[in-house]
C-alpha cells in the first residue's frame, strides 16, 4: 500500500519565514524567552553551529540558520539592517512586547492602538530582525479606512 506524501506537511503554513543570524543558538533562547517559542528540530553542522532549526511561535513555523557567506546566508548584522518586518499577532501585545524588551529587544515604536484596529509596536530583536508585535482590538469597516489613515498622517505632520 501506497501513502500519498502531502505537499505541504501538517503543521506548515505555504508560507514560513527563514531567519539567517549570526548567533543562532542564542537566536533560538532569546525567541523562547521573547516570544514563547517552543523547538521542533535542530541539526547542528560539525562546526557546533546551526545549520538549521526549526521552531514555533503560536501557530507558525519559523526556520533558523547561522550566517554562513558561502552558503550565501547574510544576516542583517552584516548587511547593514533588514528591509523585511515579521509581523506576530499575539492575544496580549503588552505582555509580549514587555517581554521581548526584557529579553534583549530594542524598542523601535512603542506599543499604542492603531488606526485600523490594531494594538502594536515594534522591536528589533538581537539579531537585527524587525518584529511588528500585534494585537487585534477592533473590527474596522473597510469603508473607513481611508479616512482614519490620512487623520494619522494628518496628526504625524503636526
Amino acid at each position: 500500500m501506497t501513502t500519498k506524501i502531502k505537499p505541504i506537511p501538517d503543521g506548515y503554513h505555504s508560507l514560513s519565514p527563514y531567519l539567517i543570524v549570526r548567533g543562532a543558538a542564542e537566536a533560538l533562547a532569546f525567541y523562547q524567552k521573547a516570544f514563547g517559542a517552543t523547538d521542533i528540530c535542530r541539526l547542528d553542522a560539525p562546526d557546533g553551529t546551526v545549520a538549521h532549526a526549526e521552531m514555533k511561535i503560536g501557530d507558525s513555523i519559523i526556520m533558523v540558520s547561522e550566517e554562513n557567506p558561502a552558503w550565501d546566508s547574510i544576516s542583517p548584522q552584516t548587511l547593514g539592517g533588514s528591509p523585511v518586518t515579521l509581523f506576530l499577532y499575539v492575544n496580549d501585545v503588552d505582555s509580549t512586547f514587555a517581554d521581548a524588551i526584557k529579553a534583549g529587544a530594542t524598542e523601535k515604536r512603542p506599543v499604542a492602538n492603531q488606526f485600523w484596529g490594531d494594538r502594536s509596536g515594534h522591536v528589533v530583536d538581537p539579531f537585527g530582525h524587525y518584529w511588528h508585535i500585534a494585537t487585534h482590538i477592533e473590527d474596522v469597516d473597510p469603508s473607513e479606512l481611508p479616512s482614519r489613515m490620512a487623520a494619522c498622517f494628518a496628526a504625524h505632520q503636526e
